[in-house]
C-alpha cells in the first residue's frame, strides 16, 4: 500500500504554570508554541473525487486543528484543574481566557490530549502519525502513533 505522510504546521501563544513544580515554570509564563501534525494514508485514487491525489486536504486538517487546539488555546492561560479554585477566581479578573485541564499542562501532556481528540475527527482512512510541539527554540516534545 502506498502510504504518504503529510504535515501541517501551526503556531499559537499560550501561558501556563506547572503546579507543584520545583523550578521557575511553577510561575505563570508564556510560550510561542509551534505544533506540527503529521497524518498518514494512501492518496485518493478516485478520479471523480475533487481530492484526487491527496491523502487529506491541508485545509481540512487545518480546520480540525484550529477547532480543537488553536482556537481554545491561543492567548489562553492554561492551568491544572488541581489549582485551588480561589486562585483561579482571583486570576479571572485580569485574565479573560483561562483554560483548566485535568492534567499538568506540560508539552508532553498537551500532546497526549491533542492526539486523543484529533484522532476522533480524522477521516477513517487517515491516521494520526506523529506530532511535535515546540515550546521554545531549543525544546520540544514528540508523539508517535507507533509508540502507543
Amino acid at each position: 500500500m502506498n502510504q504518504i505522510r503529510v504535515t501541517k504546521e501551526f503556531r499559537f501563544e499560550a501561558a501556563h504554570a506547572l503546579l507543584g513544580y520545583d523550578g521557575p515554570c511553577r510561575n505563570v509564563h508564556g510560550h510561542s508554541y509551534e505544533l506540527s501534525v503529521t497524518v498518514i494514508g494512501a492518496p485518493i485514487t478516485d478520479d471523480s473525487s475533487v481530492k484526487l491525489g491527496m491523502v487529506m486536504d491541508f485545509g481540512d486538517l487545518k480546520k480540525i486543528i484550529k477547532k480543537l487546539i488553536i482556537d481554545p488555546l491561543d492567548h489562553a492561560l492554561v492551568l491544572n484543574s488541581k489549582v485551588p479554585i480561589e486562585a483561579v477566581q482571583k486570576l479571572g479578573a485580569p485574565f479573560t481566557n483561562i483554560v483548566v485541564v485535568p492534567y499538568q499542562p506540560t508539552s508532553e501532556n498537551f500532546l497526549l490530549d491533542f492526539a486523543s481528540r484529533i484522532t476522533l475527527l480524522l477521516p477513517s482512512d487517515v491516521k494520526l502519525h506523529s506530532m511535535r510541539l515546540r515550546e521554545t527554540a531549543n525544546s520540544y516534545a514528540e508523539w508517535f502513533a507507533t509508540d502507543q
